[in-house]
């Protein structure tokens, strides 16, 4: 069966319902599954669990979920470009899970490899610790962290063949791998999609067997923080 989809909308259905675990890629506003989450917002699917880097900024990426008050809870290491992100966890309105960046990285290879838990360093003797489990390796004291296994992964890449293996670009790299791999249903949004045979193998970032659907469609390449020097005088 084909695993291409022409929408967003298509590529999800069936598989989206209330309270469900996903987890996205990107990082910052690079590399983000922009058209899959707004099928999401236009979907509706609520108290939604989201695993990912970053929570996008007001109106752009995951803060059009924060925006129609359809994510329960965030797991993430950077939120702090989200005016409405801050509104609501400060309200009581959102739960929120800190997780150090490369933390939450692993947390999400772990669930792909079928990993439930690891142990380390980060985070010991900080409020990251507060309730796990602490072992000590060679004198050295170690917290465990559990795998994430979503119950949807939707990732972005910059090309991919039909049967979903994936090249990111640059940063688009850092959490798109991993949380492709993590979700029990991968949905990858792609700027082209290609035949088989027409990437280099030894190119490929992502494996196909870890997506389940592709879509292909236009995307906003918008820059998160704009930062020009000042025109010099003459």
């Amino acid at each position: 069966m084909s695993k291409v989809y022409a929408t967003a909308a298509e590529a999800l259905e069936g598989v989206l319902f209330d309270g469900m675990l996903i987890a996205a890629g990107g990082f910052g506003l690079c590399g983000i599954p922009e058209l899959l989450i707004n099928a999401i917002r236009d979907a509706g699917t609520k108290e939604l669990t989201v695993a990912s880097n970053n929570a996008g900024v007001d109106g752009f990426g995951l803060g059009l979920l924060l925006e129609s008050k359809q994510v329960r809870k965030m797991m993430a290491s950077y939120v702090g470009e989200n005016a409405e992100f801050m509104r609501q966890y400060l309200s009581g309105e959102l739960e929120l899970e800190f997780n150090p960046q490369g933390t939450l990285a692993e947390r999400m290879r772990a669930g792909g490899a079928g990993i439930p838990g690891f142990y380390t360093k980060t985070g010991v003797g900080t409020v990251i610790a507060e309730g796990k489990e602490v072992k000590t390796f060679k004198g050295q004291d170690y917290i465990l962290e559990e795998g994430i296994f979503a119950d949807l992964a939707i990732v972005k890449a910059w090309k991919a063949d039909t049967t979903g293996n994936a090249i990111f670009r640059k940063t688009a790299r850092n959490f798109n791998p991993p949380a492709a791999m993590c979700g029990k249903i991968c949905v990858m949004e792609v700027e082209e999609i290609v035949e088989p045979g027409e990437l280099d193998p030894d190119h490929i970032h992502l494996p196909g067997i870890y997506v389940h659907r592709l879509i292909q469609g236009d995307h906003e390449k918008r820059i998160e923080q704009r930062t020009v020097r000042k025109k010099e005088e003459v």
